[in-house]
């Protein structure tokens, strides 16, 4: 098994309940887009909001 497939499944017996299906709603839409070849709008969508964030950011001149 993948080392990330193994932590992930440790991962999952620790956490709540209501983080356990977050995750797995999250990864679950990761898989999806990954599987429709699209995750590379989601990774130009990503850093479009991380500079709009750095926009925003004030000023500490």
């Amino acid at each position: 098994m993948d080392i990330l497939a193994e932590k992930l499944n440790t991962k999952l017996q620790e956490w709540q309940p209501d983080t356990v299906e977050e995750v797995r709603q999250l990864i679950t839409e990761i898989i999806s887009l990954a599987d429709q070849g699209i995750l590379d709008i989601l990774r130009s969508r990503r850093v479009e909001q991380e500079v709009l964030d750095l926009l925003d950011e004030p000023e500490t001149w």
